[in-house]
């Protein structure tokens, strides 16, 4: 039985391999656009979901365990819907760790009840004098299928960070790694907090855990971040009865107004990058928000063909689909986020700063980011500083979005694990940019 499996797994792997190589010929092709000449030329890449249809274990979307229960609206949030115990791999071999997964009911962004999925992993390490206290790990999952959601990536061994959620297992921490942007991968809005709060409450609510007490840290990078931060914003409103005891998080955005301006044109150098981010937002907010983001009314037909290849795929390719095809590019003639006033109600709504999170908070930031410019996110940290939040804000003197994923990450664990070990948050400190960047700075 174990050599048969073996053997299809690595049938499954070298197709997937295979398919990569390949262009894909789904509906929606874009290949035939001609693209601008000083544009990102790369023609359609396969998509996840495509490679993933390929494996033994079937995508959230095929898998009967993930389907909304016929009474959904009587049940309260965090409450669980079913659970399951599956295996939790590393680049598609098995870790020896035990993993749990609950689906539960929580909130979209207009508190219409939904379900979505959390993943607790809890190391073979003895824990004693105190419940195991949890770290919910927010993955940057920045996606628009869920196949690219954790509770799925972990089962087959693709999730992107879990070598970073690595050492807080190595200390006997449980790990809840949820899936924080729903079944229906909606991005950057304040459901996303939700969506973290009631897994907590769900991980709270499994008797067989035995993590109803567990004090509980937050951590997450970029995308990761905003769930995080988020929900730590709407603890003390939404979910009092969780038990956070600290945040930690960098590279998060602040003002979706701010990035929405900056990443919808045409940036020079690596600053391009950051285009791919309004690909991904629009598809997010136009399920959240039909009535206001209309792609049909708002881009090209170009534009139109781009966005549904993006409906259904991972950041690892959609990001590079999308970096340097600026949004702007795609508009109707007269057509910009300026004349589109209800669009830019529904980003400054879902901005950060609505709400003061009332716990510990570590949050770090590049000196250049060229996906999240710095002038995106110090008028929120600013304004956390000045409403009195308990706040550690540190700029590092290291540019580029990626490589401060790892030199926030490393002070991270050292504060989320000292906190979780029930040691003081420790003094608080805004140690913004000492100056303002230069005019013409990218991201300034």
């Amino acid at each position: 039985m174990g050599k048969t499996w073996l053997r299809h797994w690595t049938v499954a792997t070298l197709s997937a391999a295979t398919v990569l190589v390949s262009a894909g010929t789904a509906a929606g092709d874009p290949t035939d656009i001609a693209f601008p000449p000083d544009q990102n030329q790369l023609p359609q890449l396969p998509s996840e979901p495509q490679i993933y249809d390929l494996l033994p274990i079937p995508t959230p979307s095929e898998d009967p365990w993930y389907n909304d229960p016929d009474d959904l609206a009587s049940y309260a949030p965090g409450q669980i819907v079913r659970t399951r115990e599956v295996q939790t791999r590393l680049v598609g071999i098995p870790f020896p760790v035990y993993t749990k997964q609950l689906l539960f009911r929580s909130n979209d962004v207009h508190d219409n009840p939904i379900v979505t999925a959390t993943t607790v992993i809890v190391p073979g390490i003895p824990w004693q004098g105190s419940t195991r206290p949890v770290l919910s790990f927010q993955e940057a999952i920045d996606s628009t299928d869920s196949s690219c959601n954790p509770s799925y990536t972990l089962q087959v061994g693709t999730m992107k960070e879990s070598a970073l959620a690595i050492y807080w297992l190595m200390q006997g921490f449980a790990l809840n790694v949820p899936d924080f942007d729903g079944k229906f991968n909606t991005f950057n809005t304040y459901a996303e907090g939700k969506m973290v709060l009631d897994s907590l409450r769900a991980v709270k609510n499994d008797a067989g855990l035995g993590l109803a007490d567990a004090g509980i840290a937050l951590y997450g990078y970029s995308g990761g971040g905003s769930g995080s931060i988020r929900a730590a914003e709407l603890r003390a409103t939404y979910a009092p009865d969780v038990r956070l005891l600290g945040t930690a998080v960098g590279g998060t955005p602040g003002s979706l107004t701010g990035i929405a301006r900056y990443a919808v044109q045409p940036q020079t150098g690596l600053a391009g990058i950051g285009n791919f981010t309004m690909w991904l937002g629009l598809v997010a907010f136009a399920r959240e928000y039909p009535d206001v983001f209309r792609p049909e009314e708002l881009l090209t037909e170009e534009g139109q063909h781009l966005l549904r290849d993006f409906q259904s795929r991972c950041v690892i390719t959609l990001a590079p689909s999308g970096i340097y095809r600026p949004l702007s590019a795609y508009f109707k003639p007269g057509k910009s986020l300026e004349t589109e006033p209800a669009i830019m109600q529904v980003l400054e709504d879902n901005s950060l700063g609505k709400h003061i999170p009332d716990t510990p908070i570590l949050w770090w930031h590049g000196i250049w980011d060229e996906v999240v410019p710095p002038s995106t996110v110090l008028p929120t940290v600013n304004k956390y500083w000045d409403s009195g939040a308990d706040l550690r804000f540190i700029t590092v003197p290291l540019p580029e979005h990626g490589v401060n994923a790892v030199t926030g990450w490393i002070p991270s664990v050292a504060w989320t694990s000292a906190v979780l070990r029930g040691v003081p948050a420790g003094p608080t400190f805004n140690l913004g940019f000492p100056a303002p960047l230069p005019e013409g700075f990218p991201g300034s």
